[in-house]
């Protein structure tokens, strides 16, 4: 992990070698993340996002090269990234953080269509990236409707 800065953030600054679900101990780094961009201005928390986005891509496929598996289970990044999004757009209460965990971890796990369409055919950092991205903004529109019910 620590050979190159990139492995560092590819695996979510370890938490993608935790021994037992990698993702989702990688998913709760998004939490801290959000709490460092919820200062901003929401233009520039999505501005950040994405050259997080941008910069998971380039890590990702480093990372991926270097241990010869493009979505190796402990590249991590691409959950944290996500996860802060979603947290974006739900108000800051730890039930509606613990929905958005769930929903997004939910859709991660799942992956319904196009997130199985992304996760088998677009390979590299991008691929890497692109599946969670989705798994994201399958949770973010299930939350919303679920604020809009409630």
């Amino acid at each position: 992990m620590f050979s190159h800065p990139l492995h560092c953030l590819s695996f979510g600054f370890g938490t993608g070698l935790s021994p037992k679900a990698p993702g989702t101990v990688g998913t709760l780094i998004g939490f801290p993340l959000y709490w460092v961009l919820m200062g901003l201005p929401l233009s520039l928390q999505w501005l950040s996002l994405a050259g997080l986005f941008l910069l998971g891509i380039w890590c990702c496929e480093f990372t991926g090269r270097a241990l010869g598996v493009s979505d190796h289970g402990a590249i991590v990044w691409d959950e944290v990234v996500a996860m802060a999004a979603v947290l974006i757009t739900v108000p800051l209460t730890i039930s509606w953080g613990l929905a958005a965990f769930a929903s997004f971890r939910l859709f991660d796990i799942w992956k319904p269509f196009p997130i199985n369409w992304a996760d088998r055919y677009v390979k590299g950092g991008l691929g890497v990236m692109l599946d969670d991205v989705l798994a994201a903004v399958m949770a973010v529109l299930l939350l919303q409707l679920m604020q809009a019910v409630l």
